[in-house]
């Protein structure tokens, strides 16, 4: 076993060696990767306003539809779009970090993967999937 297989422990990837003429390509390469990130956090963002705003637009549709309609306010769009737009401000700030990381790994010739933040990502992306799955079963006897 070598010293970088040992420091990096059994599950994790070794670090994959850089040569100083492959920098400048990594270094465009992980400010894409940031952007993209930043990319999906404005989309995750704008979805959680548009997400928030729903219930709004919902009850300004029944008044107008029905004037005299009596418009209840148990609806869940307000914390889910929260929710999203929360999401989307941490996966910004989890692409800055990352994107610094690897910054400081390139300029030490190692790169490795971070397992912990894909792993992080996905479970926050499947936790707010299934609350909202479970909040459209819920409410789909009310339509």
């Amino acid at each position: 076993m070598n010293d970088d297989h040992e420091k990096t422990g059994a599950h994790e990837s070794p670090p994959a060696r850089i040569g100083e003429d492959k920098q400048a390509t990594e270094y465009l390469a992980n400010e894409r990767t940031f952007l993209a990130w930043v990319r999906t956090s404005i989309a995750v963002i704008s979805l959680g306003f548009v997400v928030t705003k729903f219930n709004v637009w919902l009850r300004e549709l029944a008044l107008h539809l029905d004037p005299n309609a009596r418009i209840e306010r148990t609806g869940a769009s307000l914390p889910i779009g929260i929710t999203l737009m929360a999401l989307g401000g941490v996966l910004v700030v989890l692409a800055a970090r990352r994107y610094w990381v690897v910054n400081q790994s390139i300029a030490r010739g190692k790169v490795s993967p971070d397992h912990g933040l894909v792993i992080l990502v996905t479970v926050m992306v499947g936790m707010l999937a299934l609350a909202m799955i479970i909040y459209m079963l819920l409410t789909a006897a009310k339509l």
